[in-house]
């Protein structure tokens, strides 16, 4: 089997499908990407609504929890991430969004402004066709149309007060993921099921990368860490990249003291409202027993029904205070259950409450298991944040009030309308999880220079939402894939006269 290229790419997920495709342009190009995981030629990937039972897998999934925090009342929240080919944009709800221009204008990189990211966007939904979801639930037409002065068939965007159905990335009622829309037209080289130990170096020059099965593989141009916010730090740790005092706590050799990898962690904090009553949403009904048996059968002939829903139909962006929004909101037309178990009796909905530009900041560090990062997202470390949510949970519940939900309305059944207050601010403090979009571990301007490079190495490249200094204000998927287009061009300038030359 080949164990030489001239990139290697860590990781299969939406970063690293755009990093390979972007290198593999190139005439001749030997690309190799190693993914963690499986294939993702899976059915429950396939089908939209698959990924209930995705969350769920240990093969999958990584499955990876945080610290007891004691910011958050002491507890540990979840941090799924995909493990397999497409990353956690298989197992994710596929909604697509680019943030805002000023998201972009505030990293103040170069190279990495709005007009230079918007170009870049343009060329990623050539190939992965964003659309809105094509058969959404009435509660969730309802809901985006919430705005009067909405396009109906326009998504929301974080630039504005909004509200609407979901555009997302899927193609025919399935899943088309960044593995469907750049890795396999690449023709990249793909190895699935192997976990990398560490990068191996010659000096300070980055030379292939070592699995964990003890086997070696060799880069003559570079190898670019895509693994995501949580497994790209832990692997430059593992190199010996990393905060020196925590390095050798794990008993491994400092080769570059890097006090930034691991550090500026966050996520978009959330808290959700449930509502349950009869008539309303999807659900576990002895009246909704035979669409959920027909389901199946939808899907497979027409791709529609239940199945092709993405769980995540809809949502708004709304201001707290002046103009710009600061609040995301997703909208499921689900009942989901709050009492430890996701999927309960009965028929509802969802909405919650997502923070789209947190202040408080957590660190990844790597203890004395190698494998098993030690994760503290420091939800609500400064107070603002949950004073912000606190806030944005009254907003959110007017404008559920003056929805058009018709005879579907359901009553808010958890927390309940008669918590407010302090005692609201207490619920969300001891109950909200995140979005699950963790970022900015590996960011730009900290370990990076602006194309992604490992400050004091060479050959050796990040690309994914770990780079990110600052959180895009809505979900990440699309920004990771439009990192991994760019730096796979800067990677590709970088390389490939050098590579030609050693040929």
């Amino acid at each position: 089997m080949q164990t030489e290229f001239d990139h290697i790419v860590v990781g299969g997920g939406s970063a690293g499908c755009a990093v390979a495709a972007r290198l593999a342009e190139q005439p001749g190009a030997r690309v190799c990407v190693i993914e963690a995981g499986p294939s993702d030629r899976n059915i429950r990937v396939k089908v939209p609504f698959g990924l209930v039972n995705l969350l769920g897998s240990d093969r999958r999934n990584w499955k990876r929890k945080t610290m007891p925090m004691a910011s958050a009342g002491g507890r540990q929240v979840s941090v799924p991430r995909g493990k397999m080919l497409g990353g956690s944009g298989s197992i994710n709800s596929m909604v697509w969004f680019r943030g805002t221009r000023a998201d972009f204008d505030a990293w103040g990189l170069p190279g990495w402004d709005a007009d230079t990211v918007w170009a870049a966007y343009d060329e990623i939904e050539a190939r992965m066709t964003p659309t809105r979801l094509p058969h959404p639930h009435p509660l969730s037409e309802a809901f985006g149309a919430m705005f009067a002065a909405n396009d109906p068939h326009a998504p929301p965007t974080p630039e504005r007060e909004s509200a609407g159905v979901f555009h997302t990335n899927m193609r025919r009622g399935a899943r088309w993921s960044a593995a469907d829309g750049f890795l396999r037209p690449s023709g990249a080289t793909v190895i699935t099921d192997a976990e990398v130990d560490h990068v191996t170096f010659e000096g300070i020059r980055a030379t292939g990368v070592a699995l964990r099965s003890g086997r070696h593989l060799t880069a003559r141009s570079g190898v670019i860490l895509s693994a995501g916010s949580i497994e790209s730090p832990m692997i430059l740790m593992r190199s010996g990249i990393g905060p020196a005092d925590d390095l050798r706590r794990a008993g491994i050799e400092v080769r570059i003291d890097a006090p930034g990898v691991g550090a500026n962690l966050h996520d978009h904090p959330g808290f959700g409202l449930h509502f349950k009553g009869q008539g309303s949403g999807y659900g576990l009904t002895l009246g909704q027993l035979p669409a959920w048996a027909l389901s199946p059968f939808k899907w497979m002939l027409a791709r529609s029904g239940r199945l092709s829903s993405n769980t995540v139909e809809a949502g708004a962006f709304y201001a707290l205070d002046g103009d710009t929004p600061e609040i995301q909101t997703h909208f499921m037309p689900f009942l989901m259950g709050w009492q430890g178990r996701a999927i309960i009796w009965g028929s509802g909905y969802f909405a919650d409450v997502c923070l789209c530009q947190p202040r408080s900041r957590g660190r990844l560090r790597i203890g004395a298991d190698r494998y098993a990062p030690l994760i503290d997202l420091n939800l609500f470390g400064d107070e603002s944040d949950l004073d912000q949510m606190t806030q944005a949970v009254g907003k959110l519940r007017s404008l559920l009030d003056a929805a058009d939900f018709g005879t579907r309305r359901a009553p808010e059944a958890f927390p309940g309308t008669h918590v407010t207050g302090e005692a609201l601010r207490e619920v969300i403090k001891t109950r909200a999880g995140t979005a699950y979009h963790p970022v900015g571990t590996v960011a730009l301007g900290g370990p990076l220079d602006a194309t992604g490079a490992l400050k004091g190495a060479q050959n050796l490249w990040a690309a994914d939402a770990s780079v990110m200094p600052r959180i895009t204000s809505a979900n990440t998927n699309a920004p990771s894939m439009m990192i991994g287009w760019q730096i796979g061009g800067f990677v590709a300038q970088a390389t490939w006269s050098d590579q030609r030359n050693i040929a």
